[in-house]
C-alpha cells in the first residue's frame, strides 16, 4: 500500500462549513492502485492529489451533514408535514412501555 499526507483542518468544520488558518495532517493507506486514481483524476481536474483529496472529502462530509439535518420539501410536501406533526396521534401501548424503560446505558451491570 501507498501512503498519503493530506492537509486538512484539525477543527471540525462549523455550521457555516468555514475553514480556519489553522493545518494538521491526515495520513491514509491506500492500494497503489487507488492513489494511482486519485493521481489520475486530480491531473485531468489542473489539482494536486491534496487538493483533490481535501476537497471531495469536504464535499462529501458537508453532504453528510445536510442530509442529517437538512430536507426540502414542495409546499403540498411541507404542508403534510406540518400537518403531521401538529396532529400526531397518541402513544400506544408499545411506545408507553418503552418510554418506562431504562436506557441501555443507564442500566447497571
Amino acid at each position: 500500500m501507498a501512503k498519503l499526507d493530506i492537509l486538512a483542518s484539525q477543527k471540525p468544520a462549523t455550521a457555516s462549513f468555514g475553514a480556519n488558518d489553522s493545518k494538521g495532517s491526515i495520513n491514509l493507506r491506500v492500494e497503489t492502485q487507488t492513489r494511482q486514481l486519485i493521481d489520475d483524476a486530480a491531473t485531468v481536474l489542473g489539482k494536486t492529489r491534496t487538493e483533490f483529496m481535501v476537497e471531495a472529502a469536504r464535499r462529501q462530509a458537508i453532504d453528510v451533514l445536510l442530509d442529517q439535518r437538512l430536507f426540502v420539501l414542495d409546499p403540498e410536501g411541507y404542508d403534510a408535514f406540518l400537518h403531521a406533526l401538529d396532529n400526531a396521534i397518541a402513544p400506544g401501548p408499545k411506545l408507553r412501555a418503552l418510554l418506562r424503560r431504562s436506557p441501555a446505558w443507564q442500566k447497571q451491570a
